[in-house]
């Protein structure tokens, strides 16, 4: 069927349109003594309508009855058809179209001005005799450029007047171009005013535009309406174009070979008129279609468009537009063993078939939906390769040396180097799961695909580390999940990179090991504490400062006080002792008792709770002095004390 396409700007111009509306608004008044001076457009079938409701047309103001009312209208008329309307009496409306208007004034200023008129346009149309009829008889008409050469050429010479030049406000727009090249350019005395309606302009230049993209126009409108056939001169420089008044013209015209119609209208064609048009055409295409189409023969293997007349529990009933009754049966229309053919299509639905087996004794073809998925899926597959597209589908097997992926229906197989899992993992963690592949191979003969999610993974982490690099700031706080441990430290996720959280940032207290405070799969709420770009490291902090037991301790104990502690590791040179958790304290060997010790482990053991005093704190270096020995000796000097 033949695409139709209604140009932008097509039908009624405002000037007409108003013009129009006002007859019709004065028959609704009521008013029965109607009559327009000439045809109110050039449109047969609105001014016959206009003729049953009783609305006369007349030639002139003397063939206006009594009390008739005159409408003027749109193309305008002459100073003297205004004297002669006042003289005989007779009300009337004035119809003409601004635009026009504004051209009567404009030759009627100019005239008084002095100036000689030029008027482009056909001399024998309404509105140049109306606009003639303001210019008394100062003026002169051509009707293009090769008249104007002549002008200039040989009565131009010959007058000392100044020039104002108009044109129809139906001129051709390409012709008034040609004109204006003829125009003198560097003499002050030529005006030149574009008095082209600029509606008039617009539609000749989308029928221009659209007669480009077609194979043939139809131009709508009255035979006598200049400004249609202008409309059809422009189109026909570009393809071929029919000029018809109404729909009923259509079908004698030849356009079984055009696969694309415009349709543009004149400025006197109603809108009811032009969606007539355009219905009467469709039909037109769609009967041929179906003529052409129920004595269409089909082959096995063509591939054909049906409509779903009926659906049962076995098979779906199709249309194809010929004489045969088409059959698909559940099998060709999915994979899908648990659905049933209403599963997959409803009764109206059209959908694309290919012929399977023929029976044209019984009128039966038998069709398959699922052969042309199929290959739709793989024109799919093939085209995501050449456009290296991220395709979703659903891990249905794990097969030897990889998976299988289903992607619009078509099996993409992926090699186990290409699922982005570790040589540890198990394949069949992505069986039934949705994953995101590229298409790296396809052998379209055998028709296989070879796909890479690995290759989707690669390029979301860089385009993330892309993402993080041009935003990230020291200071600035992520969230992200721990990968990994080692022994110095946890690696985090932040979303496409890792950061490291060394162990000395993971815990105010001291651990042996990361796994003390965290395990892979926790999700951490980190900062960044230095960034080395060129490197690609970062650095990661994860304690928080309000936390610190530095900063309770020191506001809360100072030095002279007496704590318990709790021994929590033993040297050569002393034991350090928990005051609270996360800060610890040193007794020097010295002070762990009031006489030498040569040996720590004789003294005091891991996990033993003693007294000791707090004799200095060096809180920028994070050193604490405890004595135990410094209580021994206060209680020694209070027994003395006691003892005199």
């Amino acid at each position: 069927m033949a695409k139709i396409k209604v140009a932008k700007t097509a039908g009624f111009c405002f000037g007409v349109d108003r013009a129009v509306k006002l007859v019709y608004s004065e028959i609704e008044k009521g008013n029965k003594n109607v009559a327009t001076l000439g045809p109110i457009i050039h449109n047969a079938d609105v001014v016959s309508d206009l003729k049953s409701k009783g609305v006369r047309i007349v030639d002139s103001v003397s063939e206006l009855k009594n009390g008739e009312t005159a409408v003027i209208r749109s193309h305008g008329v002459g100073r003297e058809i205004y004297t002669q309307l006042e003289e005989k009496g007779n009300p009337y409306i004035d119809a003409t179209c601004p635009f026009v208007a504004r051209i009567h004034k404009i030759v009627r200023e100019k005239t008084n001005e002095g100036y000689f008129i030029l008027i482009a346009g056909d001399k024998n149309h309404p509105e140049v005799q109306g606009i003639v009829g303001h210019c008394d008889e100062n003026c002169f008409v051509f009707k293009d450029e090769f008249d104007l050469k002549e002008f200039f050429s040989k009565k131009y010479k010959k007058t000392e007047k100044k020039l104002a030049i108009v044109a129809q406000t139906t001129y051709n727009i390409l012709i008034w171009g040609e004109c204006i090249k003829v125009v003198p350019h560097d003499d002050e005395n030529i005006l030149v005013f574009d008095t082209i309606c600029n509606a008039t302009s617009q539609r000749q230049s989308d029928a221009a535009l659209l007669s480009k993209e077609v194979d043939a126009m139809v131009v709508v409108g009255g035979k006598n309406s200049s400004n249609t056939i202008k409309l059809y001169n422009v189109c026909c420089e570009n393809c071929p174009s029919y000029h018809i008044e109404n729909a009923s013209e259509l079908y004698r015209l030849d356009l079984n070979n055009a696969d694309k119609i415009g349709i543009t209208a004149g400025a006197s064609t109603p809108a009811y008129i032009i969606k007539e048009v355009q219905n009467t055409m469709e039909e037109i295409f769609d009967f041929e279609k179906e003529l052409e189409q129920s004595f269409k023969k089909v082959h096995t293997g063509e591939r054909v468009k049906g409509y779903i007349a009926a659906v049962n529990n076995s098979e779906a009933i199709v249309d194809i537009g010929t004489k045969h009754t088409g059959y698909v049966p559940l099998a060709e229309l999915t994979d899908d063993q648990t659905k049933k053919p209403a599963d997959v299509v409803s009764v109206g639905d059209e959908v694309d078939l290919i012929v399977t087996k023929i029976n044209d004794q019984e009128g039966i073809v038998m069709l398959s939906k699922k052969k042309v998925d199929e290959l739709l899926g793989f024109d799919n597959i093939t085209k995501a390769k050449e456009e290296e597209t991220v395709l979703d589908g659903t891990v249905i097997s794990v097969v030897k040396g990889g998976i299988l992926v289903s992607v619009d229906g078509v099996r993409v197989f992926v090699p186990a180097s290409q699922t982005g899992l570790g040589r540890d993992k198990s394949l069949d963690e992505l069986l039934k799961k949705n994953v995101q592949l590229k298409v790296i191979e396809v052998n379209e003969s055998r028709r296989r695909a070879v796909g890479s999610i690995k290759a989707v993974t690669k390029a979301q982490k860089e385009a993330a580390k892309a993402a993080f690099w041009e935003s990230a700031e020291e200071g600035k706080t992520y969230k992200g999940e721990v990968k990994s441990l080692t022994s110095y430290g946890a690696f985090v996720d932040l979303g496409g990179i890792d950061g490291m959280v060394h162990i000395s940032e993971l815990s105010w207290s001291r651990i042996k090991h990361p796994n003390q405070v965290v395990k892979p799969g926790d999700i951490l709420e980190v900062y960044i504490k230095e960034l080395d770009k060129e490197a690609g490291r970062i650095s990661l902090g994860y304690k928080k400062a309000e936390d610190n037991p530095w900063v309770k301790f020191e506001a809360d104990y100072k030095v002279g006080d007496v704590v318990k502690a709790t021994i929590v590791s033993i040297t050569p040179f002393g034991a350090f002792a928990k005051i609270i958790e996360g800060v610890d304290g040193l007794i020097h060997i010295s002070q762990i008792a009031d006489k030498r010790v040569d040996n720590v482990n004789e003294v005091l053991s891991v996990g033993q709770e003693v007294d000791v005093k707090i004799t200095e704190i060096d809180l920028d270096a994070k050193r604490i002095s405890i004595s135990i020995r410094a209580l021994l000796e206060n209680t020694a000097d209070a027994e003395e004390t006691d003892a005199e």
